[in-house]
């Protein structure tokens, strides 16, 4: 064990992608940019959210709440990422996997949580419009926030904790771009019987509580649109939710596709290309997703961008 024995490995080598040199600069202009995007979409996000006092409602404050964890949650792996595909050694120490290792479970969580929440907020904006503003309160919302990331780092605390028992001995080489739990686990010359087990339970905890929520939600929300008998009226309560589905459909649905598919000879790769998914395209999805189907954030941009239009033309003609 770690705390008997110091581990003979006190760093990773990180094998990423392809080992072609050209490939690899193609690859860092394209991922460069999605997290250029990224960063700009979801600052942006908060930006106009903050800016624009229509929009401080609870859908929006937990909106930008996301829009921070999409931030975070790419950061902690598409620098190192990047750096990588142009460093000739890709190394990362043991204290820096275990820090990648906790962010990127603890936002992964924090967002399951969060997204439960969300749906929770479109059941009572629509099945209980009356009553929303009276139910949703300001201290509810943050709360409801609050929860959500004591929950996600939490889950997080755990697996670092259960990392840290571990000895590795060597081998040294993650096939990966990033310390991703159950790789480490292989590597590991000490039995991870109960590391295993944990995880899994965690994990599962994780997604049934957070599923649950959002499932029992859109059944609610499903019922009480039927109910409502104008086709505009059942058009206008699905557009309420419609961003948020899609959203919940691509980030539920990635991480199960990771945890039930069955293993392979090509379960790494496959490993990394549902990484780079979760961690890299979605973030940057998110922000556009809410922001081309969201009327709301269309005008609360526009409004912003006036302003500073009609300035920009007084100066031109003063000038």
């Amino acid at each position: 064990m770690r705390h008997e024995n110091e581990s003979i490995v006190t760093e990773f080598i990180l094998e990423g992608f392809a080992s072609d040199k050209v490939l690899q600069v193609l690859i860092f202009i394209i991922f460069i940019l999605i997290y250029a995007l990224t960063l700009l979409g979801n600052v942006s996000i908060l930006i106009i959210i903050c800016m624009a006092p229509r929009l401080h409602t609870p859908m929006y404050f937990f909106l930008g709440s996301l829009a921070v964890l999409d931030f975070g949650f790419s950061s902690t792996s598409s620098p190192k990422m990047l750096v990588d595909m142009l460093a000739e050694r890709k190394v990362i120490s043991f204290s820096g996997c275990l820090t990648q290792l906790f962010f990127y479970a603890g936002f992964g969580s924090t967002e399951f949580f969060l997204l439960a929440m969300m749906a929770y907020d479109r059941y009572v904006a629509i099945c209980n419009p009356l009553l929303y503003t009276l139910t949703m309160t300001k201290s509810l919302t943050f709360y409801l926030v609050a929860v959500s990331y004591f929950g996600g780092f939490l889950n997080s605390l755990i697996h670092a904790g259960c990392f840290l028992q571990l000895s590795f001995c060597g081998p040294d080489v993650i096939d990966h771009f990033m310390c991703d739990y159950p790789v480490l686990l292989k590597l590991s010359c000490s039995d991870f019987t109960i590391n295993e087990l944990l995880r899994i339970v965690c994990a599962s905890f994780v997604m049934l509580i957070s599923l649950l929520i959002v499932v029992i939600s859109y059944g609610y929300i499903l019922a009480a649109v039927l109910r409502i008998r104008t086709s505009a009226g059942r058009q206008r309560a699905f557009s309420t939710c419609t961003s948020h589905f899609i959203c919940v459909f691509l980030f539920y649905g990635t991480i199960l596709f990771m945890e039930v598919r069955p293993n392979s000879s090509t379960s790494h790769e496959q490993d990394k290309v549902v990484a780079v998914f979760s961690t890299v395209l979605i973030p940057v999805l998110n922000p556009l997703i809410y922001s081309l189907r969201n009327q709301d954030m269309k005008e609360a941009f526009i409004k912003i961008l006036k302003p500073r239009h009609v300035l920009s033309i007084m100066d031109t003609s003063l000038a």
